[in-house]
């Protein structure tokens, strides 16, 4: 073999022959476990940067792993290709976004391909290709025949520029995350799926999953926000009913206003004879604000001249229209507790609104004139409920209201139905045909898929598909009349919300998900960034009980175990175009090889760490390479090119050769546990680090030498194999004449683990004084006598007395003495 490492002679022509030989080609066998290994597809920017990189390296290790644990592994990979970004590209060089697209695509692939992961890539996904989107379209009609999909009018955070809703996410300080412009409140009909209907199964299922990160379940449980309270309804002085929520009925006796968003009906009823609140109510309409400001802006409101009366003392109180109530939460109206809301607090003592104390404290240091106390405890001010507790209030001041018709207890939840219509062009389209007569009709099934024109004029202002002849006109699959197609397109969340299980089917052109998707789901592993630990997860599970309620699988969640890794740094900074300092990850293959990139990215940080980027730990990567490659060199010329070995019996083994046998098994053990259980690489690979230092210890001079080496080398490369792919299969080779993707994780050898001698620490008063070597059975009695008898021991002992001997067997003694 070479005596010197030169990765770019052995890891093309290995990638190539991987490619040639299918050897990750994922098939159905029933006769072994499986293990679907995932990382989060990428958008095809065009690049990977070393996230990328860090991302599907984790996911790589891991599936290596397991198919060397003898399990039946898949792992695919796609791309998440429609969306915004593309439409902006487009824009910025004059292409097509298809065009731009399918490129960036083929760069990635090629990059990817470069970096030596394991993937099928006959399962590949392109989630703006009509034989993906087709079958979102499918399910989506069945969704509508269902009563799951609507169609309403709601608000919306809208980019007047980009002339598109964008979700919350979307909204960076008040302004567009890709224009950068300000974004507005608007309302606009759009489609809807029901989410909702899911919440409570969405909440209980969060329970099951006990190897997700802590951290995330809570994400997702508060962003469900499931709360008890109750509906409360107040009576107007022109005889309509206005009907609240409120998780602290408690407070109802402290309600001194009703606040109802500008667009109630109320409040729109009330304008019609006052223009003061009409322009008020026209100022709230057009006012650019996104929802995810609305909680932190000035308050703002108008009264409307109409009251209501109090449930319970009928008591009359004003009704205001606020800004900070939103007609796309409940009913669009609250009941307003200024003494104990500090939002409803800001807006009376703004506007002069009474402010009634009716919750003490138990210090009793509530000062109203200063903030509202949001805490609960003793009713006072209250009538009859005085002296009650939170729990107790509640439960009188809701049963009294239910006697009377005027409440009950109710569930509520904070997630709202998913809003997944986009007015942009680079999406699936909707398939839907809007008729004049019929209404919203789904497009019949042997119509699909309705295909995105890639040739139209493009913009970047609104949707060309408004003007396609095809979508503007069409014939109604119902009654035959002349009907147009839905413009808008889908939101990228419904691509990526079912990919997952599409690989699992991919090659079938007849079904969207066949027998094999219940073979291979749930996702045994599934590997992302922290930034999707809601919307993305939340809408893949949705979307995944609504394919189990459609008899498409058998699971009820799609994603078994979730490693959420951290970012990439530079300078303490998170790596970005915008702030120059970026690192490519294609310079540092050229230079360094694959193999180098992904040993720093796994050894450098724990994997839902921040990784720091370090140039010298790129290199120090690379030199633990190039001494591998070496000791594997040193070995091979004294090994007279034996390609077998024969572990010699223990008695025959020195002293060091026996400890080699033991530090190779006992680095078995935790590297397949740090692999596995821990998923913590970068003490595997210190692990592997260790081993080789002990390695290289031992000089090759006799036989025996030999033999433990050869074991301990051989070992070494199967535990580096996942994360080192390329160099370990030519160092294989080299020492076997075999292929070590056909070799299984090393058996530990529980006889080489046995210690006939004990290294025992001394210690005096706490501090360590001497290193002792016992027989591995030694007794108390003589494990204290050798220490004690120590020279380095004995000196710190003069002149004192010897108080206590404390004996931790295997491991310590302390000598106390005084």
């Amino acid at each position: 073999m070479n005596p010197e490492y030169h990765p770019e002679h052995i890891e093309l022509s290995l990638q190539q022959a991987w490619a040639e030989d299918g050897v990750y080609r994922a098939q159905r066998d029933d006769t072994r476990e499986k293990f679907y290994c995932l990382a989060m597809f990428p958008y095809p920017s065009g690049k990977l940067h070393m996230g990328h990189v860090r991302n599907y390296t984790i996911a790589d290790v891991i599936a290596r792993f397991q198919r060397m644990m003898g399990k039946n592994v898949l792992q695919p990979m796609g791309w998440d290709a429609f969306g915004l970004p593309a439409e902006n590209a487009a824009i910025a060089n004059n292409v097509p976004p298809a065009h731009w697209t399918l490129n960036n695509i083929e760069d990635m692939r090629s990059q990817l391909r470069r970096l030596g992961f394991a993937y099928d890539w006959e399962r590949e996904v392109t989630t703006c290709q009509p034989d993906y989107y087709r079958w979102e379209q499918w399910f989506f009609t069945r969704l509508m025949d269902k009563g799951l999909a609507y169609k309403k009018e709601a608000e919306v955070n809208w980019c007047e520029t980009d002339q598109t809703v964008l979700a919350n996410e979307q909204v960076v300080d008040g302004k567009c995350w890709r224009c950068d412009n300000a974004v507005e409140r608007r309302a606009i009909n759009q489609w809807f799926i029901k989410i909702t209907d899911y919440a409570q199964q969405l909440l209980d299922d969060l329970d099951s999953l006990d190897q997700w990160p802590e951290q995330v379940v809570a994400m997702q449980r508060n962003w469900i926000g499931r709360s008890e309270g109750a509906n409360i309804r107040f009576e107007t002085n022109t005889g309509d009913t206005v009907e609240v929520y409120t998780t602290r009925p408690d407070t109802l006796m402290g309600a001194t206003y009703l606040a109802i968003a500008p667009q109630h009906p109320l409040a729109l009823r009330a304008a019609q004879d006052n223009p003061t609140l009409a322009a008020f109510l026209d100022s709230q309409t057009h006012i650019k604000v996104a929802e995810a400001d609305m909680a932190t802006m000035e308050k703002e409101g108008m009264a409307t001249g109409l009251s209501v009366y109090h449930p319970l003392t009928g008591d009359e109180l004003p009704v205001w229209v606020a800004n900070f109530v939103l007609m796309s939460y409940g009913s669009g109206a609250v009941m307003s507790v200024p003494g104990h809301d500090q939002r409803d607090w800001e807006f009376a003592t703004k506007y002069g609104l009474p402010i009634k104390q009716v919750v003490s404290s138990s210090d009793d240091t509530i000062d109203l004139s200063k903030a509202a106390y949001t805490h609960k405890g003793t009713l006072v001010n209250s009538g009859a409920y005085d002296g009650l507790g939170f729990s107790e209030a509640c439960d009188a001041i809701v049963t009294e209201l239910s006697a009377r018709g005027a409440g009950e207890k109710t569930v509520n939840f904070r997630l709202r139905d998913w809003g997944v219509s986009r007015q942009r062009y680079w999406g699936a389209p909707i398939p839907v045909i809007n008729c004049g007569q019929c209404g919203a009709v789904p497009v019949p099934e042997q119509d699909l898929p309705v295909v995105l024109p890639t040739d139209v004029a493009f913009q970047g202002v609104g949707s060309p598909l408004k003007e396609v002849a095809e979508f503007k006109a069409v014939d109604c699959p119902k009654c035959g009349a002349s009907a147009e197609r839905e413009t808008d397109t889908f939101d990228t969340f419904m691509e990526s919300s079912w990919y997952y299980a599409r690989y699992a089917s991919a090659n079938n052109d007849q079904a969207m998900l066949d027998d094999d998707a219940n073979y291979w789901l749930e996702v045994d592993q599934y590997v992302g960034g922290i930034e999707h630990a809601i919307l993305h997860l939340l809408y893949a599970r949705f979307f995944h009980k609504l394919l189990r309620d459609e008899g498409l699988v058998n699971t009820n969640e799609p994603f078994k175990r979730l490693l959420t890794q951290g970012m990439v740094l530079k300078d303490g900074a998170k790596m970005s175009k915008s702030k120059g300092n970026t690192v490519d990850p294609q310079a540092l293959i050229d230079h360094y090889g694959a193999d180098t990139v992904r040993l720093f990215s796994m050894f450098a940080a724990p994997p839902e760490q921040s990784l720091e980027w370090s140039d010298s730990g790129v290199e120090g990567a690379n030199r633990f390479l190039k001494r591998l490659w070496r000791l594997v060199s040193e070995y091979k010329q004294h090994s007279d090119g034996q390609a077998t070995i024969d572990i010699p019996t223990l008695e025959s083994l020195s002293r060091p050769q026996r400890d080699l046998r033991r530090k190779t098994h006992e680095t078995l053990r935790k590297v397949a546990d740090d692999y596995g259980r821990r998923q913590t690489f970068n003490t595997a690979i210190a692990a592997v680090m260790e081993l080789c230092n002990d390695i290289a210890k031992l000089n090759n001079s006799d036989a025996n030498d030999r033999a433990v080496i050869a074991e301990a080398l051989r070992s070494a490369l199967l535990m580096l194999n996942p994360i080192v792919p390329h160099i370990t299969q030519a160092l294989w080779q080299a020492m076997t004449g075999e292929n070590i993707l056909e070799q299984a994780w090393p058996a530990v050898d529980e006889q080489a683990l046995v210690r006939d001698e004990l290294d025992i620490v001394v210690q005096v008063n706490g501090k360590v004084r001497a290193k002792i070597q016992v027989p591995a059975d030694a007794t108390k009695d003589t494990i204290e006598a050798t220490a004690l008898g120590h020279d380095n021991v004995q000196r710190f002992l003069e002149g004192v007395t010897v108080r206590k001997v404390i004996v931790v067997p295997g491991k310590l003694v302390n000598v106390v003495a005084n």
